[in-house]
């Protein structure tokens, strides 16, 4: 599948899952604190949305972020994935997040998030139900967390294991690109 393809898989699981659970996108667009466009441009996969708001959209419609990873690839192994089988997901500010985990039905999934330098999680904090940590496996990354004055900067080998309804943002304030494992209860 190529990045295209990929994008237009997000639009139809947002789309069919907001039908699904009868939510008009004005409700939608008040409980995500989104213009009903924006969304309506995401659900036609003419825009990306931010990690922040593709999580306040899980949230909303009452969905684990990482369902929006479920459209699965074939796998010679069900407890394995090698890189031709994993699900990726574009996000707009230069973020894109593949999923490692061979199965979304354990207790934790794994994914890999690229980070372009100037790379965003969006311009609102990330809410999240989940519980979650990481691992900075090359560039670095900047935590900024709802409540403290300084952020903190991640370098290689690094490592942050944050708690459910954590409100937080995140960065590559690098020049270089960053690559980390995050982890999801």
């Amino acid at each position: 599948m190529d990045k295209e393809e990929e994008i237009e898989g997000l639009a139809i699981l947002i789309r069919d899952l907001r039908k699904h659970k009868k939510v008009t996108l004005s409700e939608l667009s008040k409980r995500v604190g989104r213009s009903v466009g924006f969304l309506s441009q995401v659900e036609r996969g003419l825009s990306r949305p931010s990690v922040a708001d593709l999580t306040a959209i899980g949230e909303a419609l009452q969905t684990p972020t990482t369902y929006f990873y479920s459209l699965s690839k074939p796998r010679a192994l069900p407890w394995v994935t090698r890189p031709g089988e994993r699900r990726i997901l574009y996000y707009a500010s230069g973020i894109t997040d593949v999923l490692v985990s061979p199965t979304m039905s354990s207790r934790f999934s794994m994914l890999e998030s690229l980070l372009e330098p100037g790379a965003t999680s969006g311009d609102r904090p990330v809410d999240d139900s989940d519980e979650q940590g990481g691992f900075v496996l090359e560039g670095e990354l900047t935590i900024w967390i709802d409540g403290e004055q300084d952020p903190v900067t991640l370098k290689p080998n690094d490592s942050f294991q944050l708690p459910a309804r954590c409100r937080f943002s995140y960065a590559n304030l690098g020049d270089k690109a960053a690559r980390v494992l995050w982890v999801f209860t």
